[in-house]
């Protein structure tokens, strides 16, 4: 099994979307990533509203201590791209902060 590429996942609240924001900006500002929308309706396995964030391989040195220390108080879900996207989800993840629970039903 490989890894092709990473998932970050920063889950927001309505009332925190400002503060996601910033870790959103502070993001772009660092580091060459894909930016997703923001999801202000649940989508996929996401138990909240959320941005995703692809990023290399290469990059995961960097780029996870950053966000563990600049997440801003947000729960965020850093998994792999191996082609398994339930084994991604729920056997290979990282949790920085609270671990939320995700819906694996939607990889039936």
């Amino acid at each position: 099994m490989e890894i092709a590429s990473y998932h970050a996942h920063v889950y927001y609240e309505p009332a925190t979307r400002q503060t996601a924001a910033a870790v959103r900006t502070g993001l772009i500002a660092r580091f060459p990533v894909r930016l997703g929308r923001w999801r202000d309706n649940l989508v996929g396995p996401h138990p909240k509203h959320m941005f995703q964030v692809a990023f290399e391989p290469d990059l995961f040195a960097a780029f996870v201590p950053w966000l563990m220390l600049n997440r801003r108080g947000h729960s965020v879900l850093v998994h792999p791209n191996t082609g398994d996207d339930l084994a991604d989800h729920r056997d290979y993840p990282l949790w920085l902060g609270e671990k939320l629970a995700l819906d694996y039903s939607v990889f039936d």
